[in-house]
Order: C-alpha cells, then structure tokens, then sequence
C-alpha cells in the first residue's frame, strides 16, 4: 500500500484527485497507477482501470488471476466492475467513499447477484494516510 500512497501522492502533484493503484503478484510489483483523468481527457482513467490495463499488457492476458489490487480509495462502480472482469483475487483499499464507493458503500457492486466474480476485500488499509491525501487535496483547492 505505501507504493499506492506514493502514486496517490504523486497524482495530487499532478493536480488529479489523489487515489494510487498497485497489482501484486505474492511479493513482486506487476504495476502501478495514479489517476490521470484530466492529464488524459478520459473519466475512464481512474487509479484502478490504468493499473488493470497495465498489469493485462504486461501479462499479455484479459485475467489477472491469482493478483493482489491494492488502491488507496474505495473503487466505484466502473471500477469494481474492472475488478470483477479482471477476476482479481484480493481487493485492499484505503479510505472508504461514501458518494462515489461500490464496494462496502453505494451499490455494493461485488454482493450483486448479478456479479461474476468477487475478490476477498480488505478494506481500511491505510486508511488514516489515504484519508487525509484525499481532504487536504480538496482543502487545497476550496482555498
């Protein structure tokens, strides 16, 4: 997780909203993003998607079983839905997202009947440090 902080940092710099991803295979880092929506023009570039699509290329396969999905913020609905698809095996997050979250808040994507494929999910990690990327990222920019 302290990978993902760092591209969560990273991303703030870059004056995108804080949230880092990282895809892990037992100890070795596959890859790892941070949001680049507006650097790309694309609201499909959240954290969690440009780490899927990255650790896929890498592994040249639409399936990323067996890997870890660490993220410092809980994955909305587009990205549970990657995560499912993916058929990621563990899902870590950071801070919980009570307007834009699918995972324990919102529509709690992966309790669907209708979902293909639910990770273990471990949410909380980190979560203090992710929180605070988040509120004095959006502190910076209301002042």
């Amino acid at each position: 997780m302290a990978l993902a902080l760092k591209e969560a940092e990273a991303a703030a710099l870059r004056g995108e909203v804080p949230v880092g991803a990282v895809i892990a295979n037992g100890g070795a880092v596959i890859a790892s993003a941070g949001n680049r929506t507006r650097e790309l023009a694309d609201p499909t570039a959240h954290a969690e998607m440009l780490v899927i699509r990255e650790a896929c290329g890498k592994l040249s396969s639409e399936r990323l079983t067996g890997h870890d999905l660490y993220v410092t913020l809980e994955p909305c609905a587009m990205c549970a839905g990657a995560i499912s698809f993916a058929r990621l095996r563990r899902l870590y997050f950071g801070a919980a997202d009570e307007k834009g979250g699918a995972v324990v808040n919102g529509v709690r994507f992966f309790a669907s009947p209708t979902c293909h494929h639910t990770p273990d999910i471990y949410p909380g990690m980190a979560e203090t440090e992710a929180g605070l990327l988040l509120k004095d990222f959006f502190r910076g920019r209301r002042d």
